[in-house]
């Protein structure tokens, strides 16, 4: 039988956080049919492998090479068969039977193209890290996550539209891809899920967050929420956003900004932190935006 939800994860050297978020779903999740896909980005010590093994009744598909978030998840939604995909971060888990929450919300009204649940931090106090977003500001790209690091109360239990979606937990409308297309894979990591909101507020779609359905994230444990590799993707990603959904002056004054204000700010600081990669990093998020616009991914090993 045809499965309700198709969810969808990224494994990179990340089997541990991968099993137990199959385990989460598969003893929580019981009003919901689904099926699981894990594509694994070219880990190593035959993850694949293991997690196929350990769980037969999944997908799992291993690609030669490290595809990125939105190549992994776009080469996931080739092999999903159902109406609607979760695409899920790895390093989450769900402790309750709410997934089909994010159903009923997609019933609510036929524009609606994506659901996020609540979101909360795995760790600690397990405090709020998002409730939506608020709108980005036209030229700094800045938002807010509502909530985020507050107590879960139920301020935070109203729906809502919003206008971006968050990466770590998304229901999408399979149909609404025939308009909108797939995931961006020029940014690779980070950003994607901003770009693909765009998109779809472009295309007159509606975009929700439903509070009756709750993950937790361990947040950033594949690259490290300080690590060089951050800091470069979300320097050059910035800017390609900006040159992508930006127009006229205020395309040349978000650029302008985020070189020479907040690219140049966060060089400064790192440098008189003593975090010289972190500055470097940074420095050439902004090199490789201005020579190669295009280009998929990085030599890491210059990080």
């Amino acid at each position: 039988m045809k499965p309700q939800i198709s969810v969808i994860t990224i494994n990179y050297n990340g089997i541990k956080d991968t099993r137990a978020l199959i385990q989460s779903l598969m003893q929580n999740v019981k009003k919901t049919t689904f099926e699981i896909i894990v594509v694994d980005n070219a880990s190593k010590n035959n993850e694949a492998e293991q997690l196929q093994t350990e769980f037969p009744n999944i997908k799992v598909i291993a690609s030669k090479e490290n595809l990125g978030f939105s190549g992994g998840n776009n080469l996931g939604i080739k092999y999903a068969t159902a109406d609607f995909l979760f695409f899920i971060n790895n390093d989450t888990y769900i402790a309750d039977d709410s997934l089909h929450y994010l159903l009923e919300r997609m019933d609510y009204y036929q524009y609606i193209a994506g659901v996020c649940p609540k979101i909360r931090f795995a760790f600690g106090e397990q405090l709020i890290q998002f409730a939506g977003y608020t709108p980005l500001t036209p030229i700094t790209l800045r938002n807010k996550a509502i909530g985020c690091g507050e107590p879960d109360s139920e301020e935070y239990d109203t729906p809502r539209g919003i206008p971006l979606m968050h990466g770590a937990a998304m229901l999408i409308r399979r149909s609404t891809l025939k308009n909108v297309g797939l995931m961006p894979e020029n940014y690779f990591l980070y950003y994607e899920e901003i770009d693909w909101s765009t998109r779809f507020d472009d295309a007159e779609y509606e975009m929700w967050y439903e509070p009756r359905c709750t993950i937790f994230h361990k947040e950033s444990q594949s690259t490290g929420q300080n690590s060089p590799l951050r800091a470069y993707y979300l320097t050059r990603n910035r800017l390609r956003f900006a040159m992508k959904h930006r127009k006229h002056i205020i395309k040349c004054l978000s650029i302008l900004y985020l070189i020479f204000v907040a690219g140049s700010k966060d060089i400064l600081k790192n440098l008189a932190n003593k975090k010289p990669k972190l500055a470097k990093a940074t420095l050439l998020g902004i090199w490789d935006f201005l020579v190669h616009p295009n280009k998929k991914a990085i030599n890491v090993c210059r990080l």
